[in-house]
């Protein structure tokens, strides 16, 4: 939390004492703190040191200062102009390694008074989990409290390992004693029953370390973390959280503030032609089910009138409903009908790329039959999907949709969502709507 606010200030300080050089310490402090990102300077720790993160900062540190030099020297002929620019760019660098080694102490030192720490589940029972366990309760500085343990069954002996329950217990436990921190150390399962216990909606939102079965196994792209001389691994974002989350919803906004900016025009003629279709009641409203199971009303243009609210809520397709006028065809067709869910969008309720949102009587029911499906409501609904570009709409396999739901959640990145957006694109315009 305090690292990147600490190296921004560091960085752009050569502004406080002269705005000659002002654009070359802004592209300065921007490539710095992208190459510092792409080299993992601003994952969570559980072993905090400088002296661990040293080489890498200086390195880096260095790679940049050479990039900007390169810059600069191009740009002006003038020596003078770029010795001054570069004795900025020296001074942010250090102000960046003092910033960083006074963090740390912070950080520590709020750690050991317990002052910030974070409830933390042991997933396993075994030696590993047991000498895990005495660590976190000895150390505090590594910033977890330790409530206690799950595995599969919970008969072993609680006077050796606290054990809370089964790991079918984990979501609930997760909940009650507000657990933020899961931790897997040898647990007595196969990985498939683990992972649909860590891919449920509770149990996500939770960070996720590792300790490594293998022998010489280590972190990727940076430093080695560890817990005492247990050595940890932090497991990738398995749900969209934190500086994931913000990148998405800002992007949202952004699109489809626009797009009802741009697109009004067709919006309006959708309206009066659905309007000449079918008479008043342009708008069709209907409970679908969004991020962590929170139900909410999805707006769409009505294509024809249910008899009343059983069958819309139960009737699962109306593609050859005989009730759908030409109209109404032709605008479900293009997805043309959609269109009103940039609201829902801006609002919040849904996103511009997920899985596409159902009604509660199917979820429920589809549930009960795939194991993974309620897994995809780890993130919000969205407008377009993965699935759907992927051409899996109407009546195709529902344990199929699942699956490209949830490979997009364990994968997304904002390029991610602009594939689809541009695939959804091209379905429209050939008409591969339903």
């Amino acid at each position: 939390m305090m690292t990147v606010p600490i190296d921004v200030v560091a960085l752009l300080f050569p502004l406080a004492i002269s705005q000659n050089y002002w654009r070359g310490t802004l592209v300065n402090a921007g490539l710095t703190m992208a190459i510092f990102a792409a080299g993992g300077l601003y994952q969570a720790r559980r072993h905090v040191s400088i002296l661990d993160e040293l080489p890498s900062i200086v390195g880096r540190l260095l790679a940049s200062a050479a990039v900007v030099a390169i810059i600069a020297a191009e740009r002006h002929a003038s020596v003078e102009y770029v010795g001054g620019f570069m004795r900025g760019v020296a001074i942010s660098a250090g102000l960046v390694i003092v910033g960083r080694a006074l963090s740390r102490a912070l950080t520590i030192l709020v750690r050991k008074r317990r002052w910030v720490e974070h409830n933390a589940i042991i997933i396993g029972s075994g030696p590993v989990a047991l000498e895990l366990a005495r660590l976190l309760r000895r150390y505090p500085q590594y910033g977890l409290r330790f409530v206690g343990c799950v595995d599969v069954t919970a008969q072993q002996d609680p006077a050796v390992l606290p054990l809370l329950g089964s790991l079918n217990d984990l979501e609930k436990l997760v909940r009650v004693l507000k657990v933020e921190v899961l931790v897997i150390a040898d647990p007595d399962c196969p990985e498939a029953q683990l992972m649909d216990s860590l891919l449920l909606p509770g149990s996500s939102r939770c960070d996720l370390w590792e300790v490594p079965r293998l022998w010489g196994s280590r972190s990727q792209g940076g430093y080695p973390d560890h817990i005492g001389a247990i050595p940890i691994v932090k497991v990738g974002d398995i749900s969209l959280s934190g500086p994931r989350w913000a990148i998405k919803r800002a992007s949202d906004v952004v699109f489809s503030g626009l797009a009802l900016l741009l697109l009004s025009p067709v919006l309006l003629l959708c309206a009066i032609a659905t309007f000449i279709d079918g008479g008043r009641g342009i708008f069709f409203y209907q409970e679908r089910i969004g991020r962590f199971g929170k139900p909410f009303n999805v707006v769409k243009f009505r294509s024809m009138r249910p008899v009343d609210e059983t069958e819309s809520q139960t009737n699962w397709s109306i593609a050859n409903d005989r009730r759908v006028g030409p109209i109404g065809r032709f605008m479900r067709r293009t997805s043309l009908d959609e269109l009103p869910q940039l609201w829902n969008i801006l609002r919040g309720d849904m996103s511009v790329v997920g899985p596409r949102p159902e009604r509660p009587y199917f979820v429920e029911k589809f549930s009960a039959e795939y194991p993974n499906y309620a897994m995809r409501h780890r993130v919000p609904v969205g407008l377009t999907g993965l699935a759907q570009v992927s051409g899996l709409r109407g009546d195709t396999p529902i344990s199929d949709r699942a699956r490209f739901d949830n490979y997009y959640i364990e994968n997304w990145s904002l390029w991610l969502d602009v594939k689809v957006v541009l695939r959804t694109v091209a379905e429209v315009f050939r008409g591969g709507g339903r």
